[in-house]
């Protein structure tokens, strides 16, 4: 599947067999190319061919793109790795505590960048971090040989990669840009039917609010996926950029649907204004069930829609400013999600998304902004780096030989369960994927391997353990399990091109493999405390910080970057869905702060266009919002904001006729609505100069 026509096809169609059974094929196809691996590396004569077979389970994925960006990153990261094994072990061996803070620290620091990432190119840093463990600790005892020794590693590790890439690409390869296709035309359809149902009133807010969550970690996996986009010669260009620009326009949707669903319910406590646009809110329903190609239907609808928006006199009362607001969000979403089946069709026919006349064209960042959590990402690597040296000091003090192994696998199962907010339970479950790794390797070691005398011998053998593996990595339920069987089954048998193991050497390994797990869980475990909840109230917390920022002018005025921003911790959120307080998980799932702060973003950017009084007064009113969302964890706002909320919009009525004064209406009712969703409902009065203006 590759090119432009396969994605219209995945569109359009059910799924083939091969897109059935993925994770044979991917079991299949990564199996082929370990072995072509190994069997390079044997013929080569390379002094370790498993790692070869190892770099093949750590670089692959079912996705051609992801495969080759992986395999990039891998080659980044090793040679980065492999620069400082070379720069630390010579210079620090006759100093091991010396040395072991040193590698502890390389650990630490790169996997912080890893974790401040966010993004697929964060896994340069974190295989740099923990190759220095893989390459420096099995060489302390022959120093001398450093260069030479790292050098037939990376020799052996790029080798894996090469062959994971190639056979990637040639055997049943499976697109990034099909699969985001597939997986942005189902977000479509489950939001064509969430806002459906907003519109004609069914279902409950509650199932509205989950199913928002559900949509905002489905968009934040695709975010994920895009950022392979780049590494994938099978897409197309214009098919890459139609992605992209469907993906702006999903990351509208969502605050806009929570917008609709509270505007539409503050008005229907108004009669008149709720039989007004009852009629209008059905047939924009139908349309959206229908999804219809047809032009025609589209105009008329916003015709339809024009019509019933009212117009916005001195005098206008709170409901006519929210009918008028919900009608300008409606015709937005008809535009949107026009738009949306435009972008559809051209990415189905290969064609240049910039020729498409978009009726909304949302801000182009450069690409997804992602939150980080500098703090958490500190702590989790300080964590681990606390875990290498713990296994360092139990290494020195024990003068146990094969105790730097314990280090090694410390750094990188402290890397690979960094990003969790409970350790413990993920390494209750690794200790029995230790086991049973163990328990394999010692059927093979001294059970099977014994009588293999052929490579084709070895092939026969291995097939079944790592076929079984391959097919859970590629499965979502036992993918962290199958990969982790895969990885370290692969290095604790150590294939060399003659049987030379002994029960000694296996015991020893599988202890070392043992006590570098549980010295890094206990180490987690008592620095790592704190837990999902107080991590989804710092998630909760930054919203507001990001808010403040928005009405402070100190983040970019950017709808987009800030919209994805928000809804990427929505995702996050959602993950941790059951520690998070009602209030916070209500307005998390409205998507509150969000809705305000694009409501500030259009509101200055339509005031330019205003009096200077009306502008002084935006301008003092938003600085006043900035300094207590700096402040605000939870709980109301100041009711005084609403005054002065109300003072603005009052002030801003006066200003003569015209679109950018409606907007501007449209903007602070936005606010009001976003930050004060149960207070009494605006009446109209005369604006109080000196308080507006103080």
């Amino acid at each position: 599947m590759h090119a432009a026509i396969p994605v219209g096809y995945a569109m359009n169609h059910p799924s083939s067999f091969w897109d059935r059974h993925a994770a044979a094929i991917f079991a299949v196809r990564t199996f082929a190319a370990a072995m072509l691996a190994l069997a390079i590396a044997l013929l080569l004569d390379m002094p370790r061919p498993y790692w070869a077979m190892a770099s093949v389970y750590i670089t692959s994925n079912q996705l051609t793109g992801a495969t080759s960006s992986k395999a990039v990153y891998r080659m980044l990261g090793t040679l980065i790795g492999a620069a400082g094994t070379i720069m630390l072990i010579p210079n620090l061996v006759d100093a091991p505590e010396l040395l072991s803070l040193a590698m502890a620290l390389w650990v630490g620091v790169c996997l912080y960048i890893s974790l401040i990432d966010g993004t697929p190119r964060g896994y340069v840093f974190l295989l740099s971090g923990y190759t220095i463990g893989l390459l420096g600790f099995p060489i302390l005892a022959t120093p001398e040989s450093t260069f030479d020794i790292v050098t037939a590693r990376v020799q052996e590790i790029m080798l894996g990669i090469v062959c994971a890439g190639i056979v990637s690409k040639l055997v049943l390869p499976r697109t990034v840009g099909s699969t985001i296709a597939e997986r942005a035309e189902a977000w479509l359809v489950s939001t064509r039917r969430l806002a459906a149902d907003i519109l004609i009133g069914q279902g409950s807010d509650a199932e509205h609010d989950d199913e928002r969550m559900r949509l905002a970690a489905a968009a934040s996996e695709i975010d994920q996926l895009s950022g392979h986009l780049g590494y994938e010669t099978a897409t197309s260009a214009n098919t890459a950029r139609g992605l992209q620009r469907l993906r702006l326009h999903m990351l509208l949707l969502l605050p806009l649907l929570a917008s609709l669903e509270e505007r539409r319910a503050a008005i229907a406590t108004s009669d008149g204004a709720a039989a007004n646009l009852k009629s209008i809110s059905a047939a924009a329903a139908r349309w959206l069930d229908a999804g219809r190609e047809d032009g025609r239907e589209d105009d008329a609808l916003r015709a339809e829609i024009d019509q019933v928006r009212p117009a916005l006199g001195t005098d206008t009362s709170w409901s006519e400013i929210a009918v008028a607001s919900y009608v300008v969000e409606l015709r937005r979403l008809v535009d949107i999600m026009q738009d949306c089946r435009m972008l559809r069709d051209a990415i189905a026919d290969g064609r240049d998304p910039d020729t498409l006349a978009l009726a909304v064209m949302p801000d182009t960042p450069q690409g997804a902004a992602s939150h980080s959590d500098h703090g958490l990402a500190l702590w989790a690597a300080a964590a681990t780096a606390l875990s290498v040296l713990a296994c360092c000091a139990f290494w020195i003090a024990t003068g146990w030989t094969d105790g730097a192994s314990a280090a090694l696998f410390a750094g990188l199962i402290g890397s690979f369960l960094a990003a969790l907010d409970e350790p413990l339970p993920a390494f209750r479950n690794f200790c029995v994927v230790i086991l049973i790794v163990i328990a394999v390797n010692g059927i093979y070691t001294f059970g099977v391997l014994p009588r293999v005398t052929t490579f084709e011998m070895l092939v026969v053998a291995l097939a079944p353990a790592f076929l079984l593996f391959g097919w859970m990595a590629a499965r979502p339920a036992t993918s962290r399990a199958g990969t982790w069987f895969a990885i370290f089954t692969s290095v604790q048998l150590a294939l060399q091109s003659a049987y030379t193991a002994d029960f000694t050497s296996f015991a020893n390994s599988s202890v070392s493999l043992m006590v570098g797990v549980a010295i890094t869980a206990v180490t987690c475990g008592i620095v790592r405390t704190l837990g999902a909840a107080w991590i989804a109230g710092r998630l909760v917390r930054s919203n507001w910080r990001t808010l403040a920022e928005v009405a402070g002018r100190n983040s970019k005025q950017d709808r987009a970057a800030v919209g994805s921003l928000m809804q990427h911790r929505l995702a996050l959120l959602a993950a941790r869905i059951t520690v998070v307080p009602a209030e916070a998980r209500r307005d998390a799932a409205n998507l509150r702060q969000l809705r305000t702060a694009l409501s500030i973003i259009d509101l200055r950017r339509v005031s330019l266009r205003l009096s200077r009084t009306a502008m002084a007064a935006i301008d003092e009113l938003l600085a006043r919002l900035a300094s207590i969302c700096r402040s605000h964890t939870a709980g109301r706002l100041p009711d005084g904001l609403v005054d002065h909320l109300d003072g603005t919009i009052a002030l801003t009525l006066r200003e003569p006729p015209s679109e950018e004064r409606n907007e501007a209406l449209i903007g602070l009712a936005g606010i009001r609505a976003g930050l004060f969703p149960g207070a009494a409902s605006y009446q109209p009065h005369e604006p109080d100069q000196g308080g507006v203006a103080a």
